[in-house]
């Protein structure tokens, strides 16, 4: 009897209305035949932060330790940040001139406790999880629209 976990598929989207502007993000957790979608809608954001927030909320959302996670992301900052080594880099040199310091060092430890590959997929191109991930991060954006509308900030 075989105790390996299987693979966890992790598919994300981010979106915002303006960089700042209200936005959301879009997870969905693939793992055998059980499934987990979220979302959440923000007042004042960017794209790019939605990006990296749904990755790190996908991977918090894992409840054991050193999981094999496959990341497909839309988005070639998230990618390539870690897959080129910019991540590495941007440690190196203490964080300076780096965009969302705080969550790229939210998703460190993430990083260290699973072992993750990251996965570049085009956008907007018939792909199920991804676009269901788009329909996710869209939908939650019209919230963080809603709380805009309402005086609020994220």
């Amino acid at each position: 009897m075989s105790t390996a976990r299987p693979t966890i598929y992790l598919y994300t989207d981010g979106a915002s209305g303006g960089n700042p502007g209200p936005g959301g993000y879009g997870v969905v957790l693939v793992c055998g035949e059980l499934r987990r979608e979220l979302s959440e809608g923000f007042a004042l954001t960017t794209n790019n932060r939605m990006e990296l927030l749904a990755v790190i909320k996908g991977l918090e959302a894992i409840k054991w330790d050193a999981a094999q996670v496959e990341v497909y992301s839309d988005s070639s900052y998230v990618v390539n940040a870690v897959e080129e080594g910019w991540l590495s880099g941007w440690i190196a040199k203490g964080w300076k001139k780096v965009k969302n310091p705080d969550l790229w060092q939210r998703l460190l430890p993430l990083l260290s406790k699973h072992q993750v590959r990251f996965h570049w997929i085009k956008g907007h191109a018939g792909h199920p999880e991804n676009e269901r991930c788009d329909h996710l991060a869209v939908e939650a954006y019209k919230v963080g629209v809603l709380l805009v509308d309402e005086g609020y900030n994220a």
